[in-house]
């Protein structure tokens, strides 16, 4: 039987799921002499994440890493569902789906690196940005052109939301 093109899935997506650290961050970590562990974001996923959540696309967050400057940062953007230190990633997200009632091959799930493959063998569409480890690759659907921390979660959501004719470069939301 002949595996289906990612692009089938775009147009029943409700969900976007996404790591943090690799994905929506370039994977690096700048430490302070005082230990704090800066990360850097790019300001068009930002965009793009800002557009999905005011088009009404449920977005979550679950990440091994706890920075709350990232929390910060992606609250800011109106992201309610943001999950840090989380050990075990499948738990949170069959807590995730149950709470909102979401079909898992409606979710599109981005992750870069190991801790992320049970969840994304949980989902209809797990994607990750082109330098994701080996075993990530292999078990996505899609892989973005784009790196992490450098627009991948802007490829995926724009993508999406062109394919469901809610794409228009909303000018008006505050994305900064």
């Amino acid at each position: 039987m002949e595996e289906k093109s990612y692009k089938e899935y775009l147009e029943h997506i409700t969900t976007f799921v996404f790591d943090v650290d690799g994905v929506l961050t370039d994977g690096t970590i700048m430490v302070t002499t005082d230990g704090q562990q800066l990360r850097n974001m790019n300001i068009k996923d930002g965009y793009a994440l800002k557009t999905a959540v005011d088009k009404g696309y449920n977005i979550c967050i679950i990440s091994g890493g706890s920075n709350e400057g990232v929390r910060l940062r992606l609250e800011g953007l109106g992201i309610k569902d943001i999950h840090l230190g989380v050990s075990r990633k499948t738990e949170r997200l069959q807590e995730y789906f149950d709470k909102r009632n979401v079909k898992a091959e409606n979710v599109l799930y981005m992750g870069d690196d190991i801790p992320d493959l049970p969840g994304m063998e949980m989902v209809g569409l797990p994607c990750c940005p082109n330098d994701a480890v080996a075993e990530i690759k292999d078990a996505s659907k899609y892989i973005s052109h784009k790196r992490g921390g450098r627009g991948a979660v802007r490829d995926v959501i724009e993508q999406v939301m062109k394919v469901q004719g809610k794409w228009n470069g909303n000018i008006d939301a505050r994305y900064d």
